[in-house]
């Protein structure tokens, strides 16, 4: 329940930097999403595996989505601030200004993106050490995560960058530093991604064995020192240079902040099921998986008791639920996947000239398409030929197999539109299939999972929500406000603000009205 006696008029802004985009929203205390904002961010890609962005730009766009969102609205009514963003690697020197992550010198990009798989001979040496600290995330470190690309700066950029460099963020870290003057990290990102430890803090003796022994100086300064669990306010809230960015009241609160994912997990896991005949309405929130699906795809399910499962990132203490130990599976690309194969297809420019005509995005118009070839037969049958293996980024979860490859079974001489549609199908079904792989090592390790939570943006797709229903075999529950991360990064500044008494509680009240994708019996037949 709120600790306050809240007026109805009391808001909340959720700011979500995603790969591509960052993204605001306006959110009341009920968690209904009054205003949205939107705008793209750029990336490089300097050679192959290299990805790289800029945190001055991320800021600008910070800057200019908070200030539409609030347009109109009483500044005094806005009560806090919460930021949530990709786990990618910010570097600062000790005045806080970029640093190059490029060999071009270039410091306006600063920042390696969590995709960047620049690290993999890094990431090979530390996992050769099979030191203690690899057994919380699945057994083996993913290059997606910090001390790889941290080595690699290190070996690499020795005179330009490492020697200079100040102070390490993790973009969401970056995001409420630059809002507060804070340089206080979020337990969620250093537990998930740098090796902290909730109980234990940092093991000297990792950072010791990997070759990074320079980051333990200063009581850990460059990589934080001070780690507050997310939703706890920081400092005195929004400096009055920063309210004058974002065009909000200097003061507000300002949360610690969340990785995107776990923005998504802490918007959906909590949903009100009630009246809407689910298993799970009975059952511990525990037996919830959240999928948060956009440019990759991240399972988050949540225990009471610390589980290890063998490929799986974590067991991570108090992560994303307070209380609560975090799983965290993942496929490292699937939007990105189907982009990938819908747009290098020989039939994709007619595909977009037809979508355009309808004014339907492509989409929407290939699962129309889809329709209307399949006839009377379940559309699932539609790919009994053809087959996609998705690794084409490697494998996060369970197989934690970053040199996969990805492959497709089943290839004709045609190139037509239905082709195209029927790629586009297999490509969908193969990561479905990959949930339910990843699914299937989380119970067999202990979970106990009977419901799906989805959200993000692939969770707007009605065939990507279908297919996990079917190949799944279990229930897949959407939230009435699809924009489930922002609600997230919403609760954060709501918690910060006082006005509610723990994350628990905000997201509890925040989702209402949740809605079941129905799983169509026989619909589909799984061929693997």
């Amino acid at each position: 329940m709120p600790g306050r006696d809240q007026e109805l008029g009391s808001y909340y802004v959720g700011v979500d930097v995603g790969t591509g985009s960052v993204r605001a929203a306006l959110v009341d205390q009920r968690g209904i999403l009054l205003a949205f904002a939107d705008q793209p961010i750029n990336q490089w890609e300097p050679q192959f595996n290299h990805h790289e962005q800029s945190s001055e730009d991320i800021w600008v766009a910070c800057c200019i989505v908070t200030k539409k969102v609030v347009q109109g609205i009483d500044l005094n009514q806005i009560r806090g601030l919460g930021f949530d963003a990709t786990c990618s690697l910010v570097v600062l020197d000790k005045q806080f200004h970029p640093l190059p992550v490029n060999h071009e010198g270039d410091s306006h990009r600063n920042i390696i993106m969590w995709l960047d798989h620049r690290a993999v001979n890094q990431v090979h040496r530390i996992n050769e050490t099979k030191h203690s600290v690899l057994q919380y995330v699945g057994g083996v470190m993913s290059v997606e995560m910090q001390a790889p690309k941290l080595l690699w700066l290190k070996e690499n950029l020795r005179e330009t960058c490492w020697d200079k460099a100040g102070h390490f963020f993790d973009l969401p870290d970056f995001l409420s530093w630059k809002a507060t003057g804070v340089t206080a990290r979020s337990l969620c990102s250093l537990v998930c991604k740098w090796t902290y430890s909730a109980e234990k803090g940092w093991d000297d003796s990792f950072w010791k064995m990997v070759g990074l022994e320079d980051l333990v100086a200063d009581n850990y300064s460059k990589i934080g020192n001070q780690v507050l669990p997310p939703g706890t306010s920081l400092g005195n809230g929004l400096t009055p240079e920063a309210a004058k960015d974002l065009g909000l009241p200097a003061g507000i609160a300002v949360a610690a902040s969340l990785i995107d994912a776990h923005a998504g997990g802490l918007g959906v896991i909590g949903a009100d099921v009630r009246g809407h005949g689910l298993a799970c309405e009975g059952q511990p929130v525990t037996s919830r998986l959240a999928i948060i699906c956009g440019t990759s795809s991240c399972h988050m399910g949540i225990s009471k008791n610390p589980i290890f499962v063998p490929g799986v990132w974590g067991p991570y203490f108090s992560a994303m639920v307070p209380g609560f130990w975090l799983n965290e599976g993942g496929q490292s690309v699937t939007g990105k996947l189907i982009d990938h194969m819908v747009q290098g297809h020989a039939a994709f420019p007619e595909l977009q000239a037809k979508a355009t005509a309808r004014c339907q995005s492509i989409y929407a118009y290939l699962n129309s398409h889809l329709d209307l070839i399949k006839k009377t037969q379940p559309v699932g049958f539609l790919t009994v030929d053809l087959h996609v293996w998705p690794d084409f980024h490697g494998n996060r979860s369970p197989l934690a197999d970053l040199t996969l490859k990805g492959m497709v079974t089943g290839l004709k001489l045609s190139q037509d539109l239905d082709d195209l549609a029927i790629l586009y199908l297999a490509t969908v079904q193969a990561i479905a299939f990959g949930t339910r792989l990843i699914i299937e090592a989380m119970e067999s390790a202990g979970h106990s999972i009977s419901t799906l939570f989805l959200c993000g943006g692939l969770g707007k797709n009605p065939l990507f929500v279908q297919m996990h229903a079917d190949i799944t075999g279990m229930p897949v529950v959407l939230s009435q406000e699809v924009e489930s991360v922002l609600v997230g990064a919403a609760i954060l500044g709501a918690c910060a603000s006082g006005d509610f008494a723990s994350v628990q509680t905000d997201s509890c009240v925040s989702q209402t009205n949740a809605s079941k994708w129905p799983v169509e019996s026989g619909d589909y037949s799984p061929f693997l």
